[in-house]
């Protein structure tokens, strides 16, 4: 459960981080609330798989997956180039974030 809880905090960070973009300075309402919301969450589930995984390899999985689907996010709706090199970078991120569950 707590490596659930981990992914889904991970994807609760590229949301938040994302809505950190689009508040323009804390300006616009809706993705202020966004942000503020998925931050907590994030967190939250961030503190709860810290109860049962190592600190080091929590934090990592949650700021790669963070990571790699805020790129995402940005490439897709154009806010971002993309190119093949970053996204072979970002596979390499994703690749060491399932070596450490494996080595887990």
């Amino acid at each position: 459960m707590s490596w659930f809880v981990l992914v889904l905090s991970g994807v609760l960070e590229a949301v938040w981080a994302t809505a950190l973009g689009r508040s323009e300075g804390f300006s616009r309402l809706t993705p202020t609330v966004v942000f503020g919301i998925s931050l907590a969450l994030s967190m939250a589930g961030l503190a709860y798989a810290m109860r049962e995984l190592p600190v080091g390899t929590s934090y990592a999985v949650w700021v790669g997956i963070g990571a790699v689907l805020t790129v995402l996010i940005a490439m897709v709706t154009g806010e971002e180039a993309v190119s093949a090199v970053k996204v072979l970078l970002l596979a390499g991120i994703v690749g060491c974030v399932i070596g450490l569950k494996v080595l887990h």
